[in-house]
Order: structure tokens, then C-alpha cells, then sequence
């Protein structure tokens, strides 16, 4: 029995297809993770030049999360 020589191709084609279609919410969630650690992240610099122990990192963080999970559900109830 041969084997069918367009397998592989339709499997990088379905592969194609899968990444393509997969974009929108791997995009949102790096927009989550890079929301969380740079608001975050200004937030412990901010904390260490004004010697406020962790209240404004938990602020950038818990604005990171309000902004990460905003930008995730536009990507998620936008209209196709």
C-alpha cells in the first residue's frame, strides 16, 4: 500500500489554517501577560523611588489585569 503523496501537504495546510485562525487569541493573551508585567513592573520601580512598600505594584498590577482582560475580551466578542 503506498502511501498518499498529498498528506503532508494538506497537513501543512491544516497547520497553517489552525495557526492562522489561533492568532487573534494568542495575540490577546500576550497583551494580558505584557499588560500585567510592565504596568507591574512601573509600579515596583515607582514603589522603590518613592519607598511605598507594595502599594503601587499591586496598583500596576491590578490595572495590568483590568487592561489585559479588556483588550482579551475585544478579542473575544469582536464580530467576525
Amino acid at each position: 500500500m503506498k502511501p498518499d503523496p498529498n498528506t503532508l501537504g494538506d497537513s501543512f495546510r491544516f497547520l497553517q489554517k489552525i495557526v492562522r485562525e489561533a492568532g487573534p487569541a494568542a495575540s490577546a493573551s500576550y497583551t494580558l501577560l505584557a499588560a500585567v508585567l510592565l504596568l507591574g513592573g512601573i509600579g515596583y520601580v515607582l514603589d522603590r523611588h518613592y519607598e511605598t512598600a507594595p502599594v503601587l505594584l499591586l496598583i500596576g498590577i491590578l490595572l495590568g489585569l483590568v487592561v489585559g482582560f479588556y483588550e482579551l475580551a475585544k478579542t473575544i466578542f469582536r464580530k467576525p
